[in-house]
């Protein structure tokens, strides 16, 4: 399936692939059309993280160049990152040189020596995961990150992103460091459009991290564990949908992650919090939360794809993979969608 390689003009014009788990059936439509899928009752789970400009470049202690990318906040000043070697998001990460090698107390100098970063810890998965603490905290820490950071892309987009266009229309809190991408194509109009025929809306916040880091060893742990907030108006949400016969809609794998994560963390109950989940989805899963996914558009062997065994059966979504390749959709952040509901 061809990368979208640009945010189109009209997001609500994104093709739309209905995949029906229980008649078998396929249906082409616009993202616009997703009421269309809807009913009354149903609630629509969105993730309003933020998009941070989590790529950094830099140099190692050597004075080599590198390029940080975070993975997620630990602590305050702290962060999960990943290093890669000379280059930019131009090259595929797959072709990316190996960064040099770091220890523990070595420090990384950042944004043309504006902002520093002490190694503190090297991940047994691989010694480019690493942890960081920054010189600074709080405000200062934040404010250095929105000046000298630029959104994570990869090669296949033909320019360099804003920050913008990585975020969608209800972002919240900076937590997520790649863009919750299923929600990009979400306009207000659309969700005030379901609202009006009766479906709910309710939201998570989840640190969406990394889909690709060109280490062998690294990609095959993703997704690393992912913290999440999920509000105690979303819990009850939940209960009451399920309750009236309604339908758990997560817009996004991160939905999933967050929603089942927690049901399987409490016994199969949601509980209202901040919490961390390493809950990888895949076939052979049964949710206990969530009734189906508006994702976008994944290849077979990525983790997105694999989550959406839980969801509809290997020859229905064969199959669907082969329509939509066969259509013409587009695959990636910028590409179009699929319900599988």
């Amino acid at each position: 399936m061809k990368p979208a390689s640009w945010p189109r003009d009209d997001a609500l014009d994104e093709r739309l692939l209905h995949i029906d788990p229980r008649a078998g059936t396929l249906q082409d439509g616009r993202v616009r059309d997703l009421a269309r899928w809807l009913r009354a009752g149903d609630l629509c789970v969105v993730n309003d993280a933020a998009t941070l400009p989590a790529s950094l470049a830099g140099a190692g202690p050597s004075g080599a160049p590198l390029e940080v990318r975070l993975v997620g906040a630990r602590a305050e000043g702290r962060f999960g990152a990943v290093l890669f070697g000379a280059g930019d998001w131009r090259t595929p990460t797959e072709k990316r040189p190996p960064p040099e090698v770091v220890a523990p107390g070595e420090t990384i100098v950042l944004g043309g020596g504006a902002l520093r970063a002490t190694v503190e810890r090297l991940s047994p998965i691989s010694p480019r995961l690493v942890d960081l603490r920054f010189d600074r905290e709080g405000a200062a820490l934040w404010s250095a990150l929105y000046r000298h950071g630029r959104p994570v892309q990869y090669a296949y987009l033909r320019a360099p992103l804003a920050l913008w266009a990585v975020q969608t229309a209800y972002a919240a809190r900076p937590w997520a460091v790649e863009a919750p991408s299923a929600g990009r194509p979400l306009r207000w109009s659309l969700l005030l459009e379901l609202a009006r025929r009766g479906v709910r809306l309710a939201a998570v916040t989840h640190a969406a991290g990394l889909s690709s880091t060109g280490d062998a060893a690294l990609d095959a742990a993703l997704p690393l564990p992912e913290r999440y907030d999920l509000p105690a108006a979303t819990v009850e949400a939940v209960a009451a949908a399920r309750a009236a016969g309604g339908r758990v809609l997560a817009v996004g794998t991160t939905v999933v992650r967050a929603l089942e994560g927690c049901a399987a963390a409490h016994g199969g109950g949601l509980v209202p919090g901040a919490g961390e989940t390493d809950l990888v989805i895949g076939p052979g899963f049964r949710p206990r939360v969530v009734t189906g996914v508006l994702t976008g558009m994944h290849e077979p062997g990525q983790s997105h794809h694999a989550l959406l065994h839980a969801f509809a059966a290997p020859d229905l979504l064969a199959r669907a993979h082969a329509h939509a390749e066969a259509a013409g959709y587009l695959c990636h952040e910028f590409g179009d969608s699929a319900l599988v509901l």
